[in-house]
């Protein structure tokens, strides 16, 4: 138990986690106090995950004991969790699609708590932290950035003593993680404890006075975050030193491959976003970057680039210079495009399948893993291969389900996929959303280095600072408009966050070549 100081709030001694011949914990010791914001640090597939899990109920350890306020206790269930005064905001979204917003939080809630006076507490809250939501919109509806905003008010509206917080910026932007961080200082200042899980090393730095450091699954270090630096930290994490990205050495200059022209497209859904006059052009080498607050548009633009979405009529999307505004998802990868969607579970990868049956769904349309109609079962295997080779991809088993994996991980395994067919047009949304520094590093060369061998790529990304790192430029797309491209070296952060804001008067007039063909008349 504690050795010395006051008896933690929350703690956990000995934690052993076993999935067959597998350890995800391995003799874990944490210990929370009241008042602090404690991060838990780790490279995808430390064992962080597992551990939130056995103190939120939803994992029973192997081996080991947690205690509240000295006492060992059981969390047999999230229920149990709850009762002792913990609530956690997840990473994946724990919501169910079909029910309202309101519907959500109540699954959480005292029965006794009736609809309206539920819907009067959302919007309060919504009020005063800034997380505004509309309680009857039905989940399937929104956005990453909305559905995470059910996560942290239904954790709120339980009152808790002990806060678990995994990746909760991941889908906000500056401004709102700004507001964020005042909600969890306050939070803090009222003797409530949180544990903060963030592959943001500079958010821990400001947030968090104490760190635990979990590497395959075993505590190897603590520290004072705000005594050290992002990349320090990351070497704890990784064990090594982490590698910078190094940008592209030669500007975009190729030839256009891929255009959208005035395109127009009506809302998909009641609460969706409707598209208006989206225009943009890439050229070979070029990587732009498309920003903005989650739900105003960036998943109908995705949809419409992949092909999922068809655009009215042909010219308004060209690849190549072909016209395939009306064609589907699989004619645009046969003329050497890609596309990684945000939502890795489910969309880019069916969590059931296995690795190398994830590489066919994806592909099986080009060669090599189809041929005359038929599918090689032998050469999807070892393109999951190489991609786990490649992209250093963590997993159990020679070609595990995909749903087995680590975010991360799985993360690494989708846009390895992608990259690794050379395609020669790349679109991908959130590209390292729940990455950790070294992964995200790794992602975000491997994207670079594509553009330098020719291929157009076009990122939508809510976090500025990846979008800043990779891109030549950057638009923002606000209520489904997208304003002018301008090159990074020629504004900020501040300037893209007004945009994003809906400030279009601080949108620059054209200057690139890029910008002069997406906005011609």
């Amino acid at each position: 138990m504690s050795a010395s100081g006051p008896t933690p709030l929350f703690a956990a001694y000995g934690i052993v986690k076993r999935f067959g011949a597998f350890t995800a914990n391995d003799g874990v010791d944490l210990e929370i106090r009241a008042g602090e914001i404690h991060a838990l640090l780790g490279e995808n597939g430390a064992g962080k995950s597992t551990l939130m899990k056995i103190l939120y109920g939803l994992l029973e350890p192997s081996e080991g004991v947690v205690t509240h306020r000295g006492d060992i206790v059981r969390l047999g269930s999230p229920e149990a969790a709850r009762a002792l005064g913990i609530g956690m905001v997840f990473q994946h979204f724990s919501l169910c699609e079909n029910l309202t917003v309101a519907e959500n939080i109540a699954l959480v809630m005292p029965k006794s708590l009736n609809g309206r006076a539920l819907r009067e507490r959302i919007a309060r809250l919504g009020r005063e932290y800034g997380l505004h939501l509309d309680p009857e919109r039905p989940v399937w509806s929104l956005s990453a950035g909305e559905r995470q905003r059910i996560e942290i008010v239904r954790c709120l509206l339980q009152d808790p003593k002990l806060i678990i917080l995994d990746e909760p910026t991941s889908v906000l932007t500056p401004g709102e993680a700004e507001g964020l961080f005042a909600v969890l200082e306050r939070l803090r200042d009222e003797g409530r404890a949180l544990l903060y899980i963030s592959h943001r090393l500079d958010e821990v730095r400001r947030l968090c006075t104490r760190a635990t450091i979990l590497r395959a699954g075993r505590v190897v270090g603590a520290c004072n975050p705000q005594d050290e630096t992002a990349r320090s930290l990351a070497a704890m994490m990784v064990g090594t030193q982490v590698r910078a990205v190094t940008p592209k050495t030669a500007p975009a200059g190729g030839r256009e491959r891929l255009r959208l022209e005035k395109l127009d497209l009506p809302a998909p859904g009641l609460h969706a976003t409707p598209l208006r006059a989206i225009s943009l052009s890439v050229a070979g080498g070029e990587i732009l970057g498309i920003a903005g607050i989650a739900g105003n548009g960036q998943a109908e633009l995705f949809a419409a680039l992949s092909g999922e979405t068809l655009a009215p009529r042909p010219d308004a999307l060209r690849i190549d210079g072909a016209a395939v505004g009306r064609r589907g998802i699989n004619a645009r990868r046969r003329l050497g495009a890609a596309f990684v969607p945000e939502e890795r579970n489910g969309h880019a990868a069916a969590p059931s399948m296995r690795l190398s049956e994830n590489a066919l769904l994806a592909r099986h349309a080009t060669a090599p893993l189809a041929r005359f109609g038929l599918l090689r079962l032998g050469a999807a295997q070892e393109l999951a291969r190489r991609v786990i080779e490649t992209f250093e991809v963590r997993k159990a088993g020679p070609d595990p389900a995909a749903g087995t994996l680590s975010g991360g991980n799985l993360q690494k395994f989708v846009v390895g996929r992608e990259i690794l067919a050379e395609p020669g047009i790349l679109v991908i949304n959130q590209p390292t959303w729940g990455v950790d520094a070294a992964a995200a590093a790794q992602l975000r060369q491997a994207v670079i280095d594509l553009a330098a061998r020719g291929a157009a790529i076009l990122v939508i990304s809510q976090d500025l600072d990846e979008l800043f790192e990779i891109a030549d430029s950057i638009s923002v797309l606000h209520d489904g408009t997208l304003s002018p491209p301008v090159p990074t070296g020629r504004t900020n952060r501040a300037a893209i966050g007004l945009l994003m804001g809906g400030a279009s008067d601080a949108i620059p007039a054209p200057q690139s070549r890029s910008e002069a063909l997406a906005h011609a008349s």
